[in-house]
């Protein structure tokens, strides 16, 4: 699962995404689908970069607040540490790991839209060791949607 960021207008969004990928190595580009009803998917017409977070497994509090609540009616970013990225894209802090991603293409998918980004800045490495636990599915599939998927 992962978290999904963005701003444009002088707005914020983000959103809890399970449709998501790597799609190429060379260049290196990453996919991500966002839904037609959510906050974020509108504000991301206005946008040239989106924030793709990964989630450790004990941070379902994170999927919690930006897959449980909607923006239409709160604030996420007021609830969390965030800083914005080189862009202005916002960036959790708390975050096990993230990357700004430019928008190269959006494709239209059903009741979502794909979005075909070149990363253009990450979080720092991490340290040697074994890699986090991440925040799987499994996880929030019980989660109440702030908006019907």
């Amino acid at each position: 699962m992962y978290v999904v960021t963005v701003a444009a207008g002088g707005e914020r969004a983000g959103c809890l995404v399970g449709f998501a990928s790597q799609c190429s190595i060379h260049p290196p580009r990453f996919f991500v689908w966002l839904s037609h009803l959510n906050h974020t998917f509108r504000v991301s017409h206005h946008a040239t970069f989106l924030t793709v977070h990964v989630l450790g497994s004990d941070q379902r509090d994170l999927a919690e607040l930006f897959g449980g609540e909607t923006g239409d009616h709160v604030d996420k970013f007021a609830r969390v540490a965030w800083r914005p990225s080189a862009d202005g894209s916002p960036v959790l802090t708390d975050a096990c790991a993230w990357f700004v991603g430019r928008i190269e293409r959006r494709v239209e998918g059903g009741d979502h839209t794909g979005f075909l980004l070149a990363p253009t800045e990450h979080s720092p490495a991490r340290p040697d060791g074994p890699a986090p636990a991440l925040l799987r599915y499994r996880a929030v599939k019980e989660l109440p949607p702030g908006h019907p998927a």
